[in-house]
């Protein structure tokens, strides 16, 4: 059963999930002496990572931090860039006092993968901080996302609507300049996370929250494998929860 929190709005929402995010991580550091999360990036992270950082009594020190996705060729300078983003609203505002392993697109990305496939598979996740598309993907898992493989991160292609998404949301100048591909975590990967945190505002995502709760576990809609995972907390607005039944 997915624990599902409708908010009164976005600056609440990430509050929110921050703060279940802080308490998890603090409980692992007190449980195991280290903690590792994912960290997710878009326009649905802002203030989650607004508030995260700013979370008394973590020590980030102890923490390791890998994220869901990043393009395929796109440099890190670039403003699209997931590495970019994170490394501005993430680790600088951390004093870089964290161990973070980024993904890197930019050459080989098959071999990139394999990299941090290797580097993931070294660790116990206790926190997933993530989104919702809208065309219902979970990471970078478009319809229909692969539900099968055990590869933690895995070399995808992009569909029109999640790349229509990154340029409504101003990352890119027009959809020609989208990338058409990405190294995604995996849905299986996603899965082994002790706690998923999904925050997910804004109306346009209202069809894919219906559909990833009260549709079947379909992997034409990628998120509705939340329906399976036995601890996801689902924070939404009054917008994005309106077409719930």
């Amino acid at each position: 059963m997915v624990d599902t929190r409708i908010l009164s709005d976005k600056q609440v929402l990430g509050a929110t999930g921050a703060a279940l995010g802080a308490e998890a991580i603090r409980q692992a550091i007190a449980q195991k002496g280290k903690a590792s999360i994912i960290v997710a990036t878009g326009a649905s992270q802002f203030e989650l990572l607004q508030n995260l950082v700013a979370a008394d009594d973590i020590d980030w020190a102890r923490v390791t931090a890998f994220h869901l996705d990043e393009y395929v060729g796109m440099e890190i300078t670039h403003p699209a860039s997931f590495r970019k983003y994170l490394q501005e609203r993430f680790i600088a505002p951390l004093g870089g006092n964290i161990t973070f392993h980024p993904v890197n697109a930019e050459s080989d990305p098959e071999e990139e993968a394999k990299r941090l496939s290797a580097v993931i598979a070294e660790h116990d996740i206790d926190v997933c901080f993530a989104g919702i598309g809208e065309n219902c993907h979970l990471a970078f898992n478009d319809p229909p996302a692969d539900f099968d493989t055990e590869e933690p991160y895995i070399v995808v292609t992009l569909d029109e609507a999640c790349r229509k998404q990154q340029m409504g949301e101003g990352w890119f100048p027009s959809l020609e300049a989208v990338p058409q591909q990405a190294i995604s975590m995996s849905i299986r990967q996603i899965l082994k996370s002790r706690l998923i945190i999904l925050s997910v505002p804004d109306e346009r995502k209202a069809q894919a929250v219906k559909d990833a709760l009260e549709g079947p576990v379909d992997p034409r809609h990628p998120a509705s494998i939340i329906q399976t995972h036995p601890q996801t907390v689902l924070l939404l607005d009054p917008d994005s929860a309106s077409r719930l039944s």
